[in-house]
């Protein structure tokens, strides 16, 4: 019914699934996994990048409800994380792999990145001067954290650029904070894509996308939602309260589509008049942050490096 903000392919196809028939160009799967739910939404012509606004390529959902307190949903979805982006992009033996690391250190809801950085095991530099100390079972993992153009002055496309012409890694993958239209996801889903990543899109901020065509290796984009658009709540509650009036009052004093899409501009404009774009994050998002960003950089540790567990993995990074 109203416009709204969102990185999940999921979230838009559920959102047009309701009212239109989108099967040509689009793709949907799913299964379950101890209560974790994955579902790869894919995209296979304009007509499906048309409508959910989406470039043509794979996206894969993961949605643990209990990530943020079950341990077990923690180790299930970080397994489950690595066995979708071996998937996605199989990784060999000689797979060299090249982390980027998005956003601002200094805002809580835009450093997914930099808390995934802290916690891979980067390995470039022992498989390059003291190979003899591992096996193939590890691979040449290096990583960077770009920061913003807002503290460095240079758009994060052309770092990473210079950083690829030098390293050559065979894969690229961009972890980057995202936007939902539901506060039910921000604790709960991870996306997988291997169309890349444009770097503060989910909030308006559009920069030069990191993607195969702009830094010449495959990108993966692997991304948490932290933030929703205030807007996207007040148009939901608006909706939800109709819904809830539709029994309590007649036909004729219910408000017309056209009517509750003209009251949501007027939100919108009133929001944007007085405070700007307004982004919502959670009174926890350190809690998320912190623990999100766990599960993904231990998804990437395990993809990565084929015979360590995460018992292993969680014993080296701590």
């Amino acid at each position: 019914m109203f416009q709204f903000r969102t990185d999940l392919a999921l979230e838009a196809h559920e959102l047009y699934s309701k009212d239109k028939n989108i099967a040509d160009g689009i793709q949907v799967g799913s299964y379950k996994n101890d209560g974790i739910t994955v579902t790869e939404i894919r995209i296979t012509n304009k007509s499906g990048e048309k409508l959910l606004g989406k470039p043509i390529g794979s996206y894969v959902t993961i949605d643990a409800p209990n990530l943020l307190y079950s341990s077990s949903d923690y180790k299930n979805a970080c397994r489950i994380l690595a066995d979708e982006l071996k998937k996605i992009y199989p990784i060999g033996d000689d797979t060299s792999i090249l982390a980027v690391c998005l956003g601002n250190r200094d805002i809580t809801a835009d450093a997914l990145g930099v808390n995934v950085f802290k916690n891979l095991m980067v390995t470039r530099h022992i498989k390059k001067y003291i190979p003899e100390h591992t096996d193939n079972s590890i691979r040449s993992v290096s990583a960077v954290a770009p920061g913003v153009i807002g503290t460095t002055g240079i758009e994060t496309a052309d770092i990473i650029k210079g950083i690829v012409s030098e390293t050559k890694p065979d894969v690229i993958f961009a972890v980057d904070s995202l936007a939902a239209r539901s506060l039910d996801r921000i604790s709960t889903t991870i996306q997988i894509a291997d169309t890349g990543i444009a770097p503060g899109a989910g909030i308006g901020n559009f920069t030069a996308a990191l993607n195969e065509e702009t830094l010449g290796a495959k990108v993966i984009a692997i991304g948490v939602p932290t933030v929703v658009d205030a807007v996207t709540i007040v148009n939901d509650s608006i909706g939800m309260l109709s819904g809830m009036m539709k029994n309590k009052i007649t036909e004729s004093e219910m408000l017309s589509e056209t009517q509750l899409r003209k009251i949501s501009d007027m939100v919108e404009k009133s929001i944007s008049k007085n405070i700007g774009s307004l982004i919502v994050t959670p009174k926890e998002i350190d809690r998320i942050i912190q623990k999100v960003s766990k599960t993904v950089a231990n998804g990437i540790n395990l993809a990565v490096h084929s015979n360590l567990s995460l018992e292993d993995i969680d014993g080296y990074i701590n």
